[in-house]
């Protein structure tokens, strides 16, 4: 793995702080992104998961939104991130940056007193992940060029299309650093 990467974390909303945490268990650099400019001198990006619609109010309101259309390094997005990431989203009011080619239906697992912990199979290893779904959306409508990395119970749970990875759970709440590892090594070729 390539430890001199730097590895922007959109910090604007939401639980930054633990991707960054994450990040710095498996030694990668990272620096929180608040400002579109910053984009341009990170490796990859993760946009967490957070309040969507939120996270849309202040993308548009600081100006972010034009620096991220742009971005053509890897993003990783978990919970809302992936909604952001995604082509189509079920709420009007969310301004998709439409990297990759799915439909997101936003809180699809319930609210919050609904969140849970389940292990979920992932098609990169042997183990089973400990997913942590809080208010997650759901992806649907995915296009054959989008490779489904993990299920939970049949729904889709984790994707990849070309360098973009969407997570509908959070893997930054947990200790297990191997979908974090797996982005990595996105960019590490």
């Amino acid at each position: 793995m390539n430890r001199s990467l730097k590895i922007g974390v959109m910090a604007l909303q939401g639980a930054f702080q633990k991707h960054v945490e994450m990040l710095d268990r498996i030694h990668i650099k990272s620096e929180t992104i608040r400002y579109g400019e910053q984009l341009r001198l990170i490796d990859g990006l993760i946009i967490p998961g957070g309040e969507s619609t939120t996270m849309t109010k202040i993308i548009m309101e600081m100006g972010i939104l034009p620096e991220l259309e742009v971005f053509d390094k890897p993003i990783f997005g978990t919970c809302a991130g992936a909604i952001l990431l995604s082509e189509k989203c079920d709420d009007p009011n969310i301004q998709v940056i439409k990297k990759t080619p799915v439909k997101t239906l936003r809180n699809a697992y319930g609210r919050q007193v609904d969140s849970f912990t389940e292990s979920v199979n992932l098609s990169f290893t042997n183990e089973p992940f400990p997913a942590v779904f809080i208010r997650a959306p759901r992806i649907t409508d995915c296009t054959p060029e989008v490779e489904i990395l993990g299920r939970f119970n049949g729904e889709i749970v984790l994707v990849r299309y070309q360098k973009y990875l969407l997570s509908t759970f959070h893997p930054e709440l947990t200790n297990d650093p191997r979908i974090h590892e797996y982005f990595i090594g996105m960019i590490d070729r």
